[in-house]
């Protein structure tokens, strides 16, 4: 083999073992134990689809054109997504 192909695989080996050794070495959670809620649980995705479908509706309203007749219905679907999702951010409060 040549010595750049051995050379590679080796820094690609080495590369690999740091971040399994980090994995392998993270704390478990006590089985039974009850999870804790953490401030990161904010939902980041759901705010950011919110985003998202916020931005989308407004490039579809601004479009020269009607996407064949289907920008009315998608504006609504994307209103209805818009209103289920800050729906279900307001039950996980509760």
């Amino acid at each position: 083999m040549s010595r750049f192909f051995v050379s590679s695989v080796a820094i690609l080996f080495l590369a690999a073992v740091p971040a399994h050794r980090a994995h392998a070495q993270a704390p478990a959670r006590v089985q039974g134990a009850p999870a804790r809620r953490a401030k990161a649980e904010a939902h980041p995705r759901i705010h950011a689809a919110i985003k998202e479908l916020q931005a989308a509706k407004e490039e579809l309203q601004k479009a020269p054109h009607d996407f064949g007749g289907h920008r009315a219905d998608a504006v609504q679907a994307v209103d209805r997504a818009i209103e289920q999702l800050r729906l279900a951010l307001q039950y996980d409060k509760k």
